[in-house]
């Protein structure tokens, strides 16, 4: 395995669409979610998309891990005892996700600071669907499909756009809102 490079704003590949993976289960593709892997834990990232090491395929390996995660549903803020639908889990595992296609359930949007190993230094607040489903393929040519929301959809959606050549601050409505980590808490603190 091995700590790949990590495009930047800037850079063509993060502004081109990713090709489809012909054989999910290849050994090269292999290798390479192994690389992406290690280089996502090395950065300390929730996720990471295959075109933000240079190579233009419809690959994402993503966790939402308890730690970075929040309730977004007001109704679970203030009541943490919800039981059924209205309670969900915002984690999820260590995923590989080949050649995903994503489904918004719900067009009712919520906010989240998001930050990109290919911005570094910056988080923006970006509204995105809070309900979706996913599918595609790990890289052992398995079927993948799961329903996400809160922090796991965003992920998700985040890391898709990459496939997509698009990066989370043109999915900002408010660039004022474009803000270094350095300085969130100050932001945070005015606001």
């Amino acid at each position: 395995m091995a700590i790949l490079k990590i495009a930047r704003m800037g850079h063509p590949i993060l502004a081109t669409r990713a090709a489809p993976v012909s054989n999910p289960a290849a050994p090269e593709i292999r290798r390479l979610v192994n690389d992406m892997i290690e280089t996502m834990i090395d950065a300390d990232g929730a996720g990471l998309a295959a075109p933000q090491v240079h190579v233009p395929l419809r690959i994402v390996v993503f966790q939402a891990p308890r730690e970075r995660s929040e309730p977004s549903n007001q109704a679970e803020r203030s009541d943490p005892g919800l039981a059924g639908e209205e309670r969900f889990d915002h984690t999820a595992p260590l995923t590989v996700l080949i050649n995903p296609e994503i489904t918004v359930l719900d067009q009712a949007t919520e906010g989240g600071w998001e930050g990109c190993l290919s911005v570094p230094g910056l988080r923006g607040w970006v509204e995105r669907p809070a309900h979706i489903r996913y599918r595609g393929f790990g890289p052992d040519g398995q079927a993948i499909e799961r329903v996400a929301r809160g922090f796991h959809a965003r992920v998700v959606q985040h890391e898709c756009d990459h496939l997509e050549g698009r990066l989370y601050p043109s999915r900002m409505n408010d660039l004022s809102r474009l803000v270094f980590e350095s300085e969130l808490r100050h932001f945070m603190a005015a606001q």
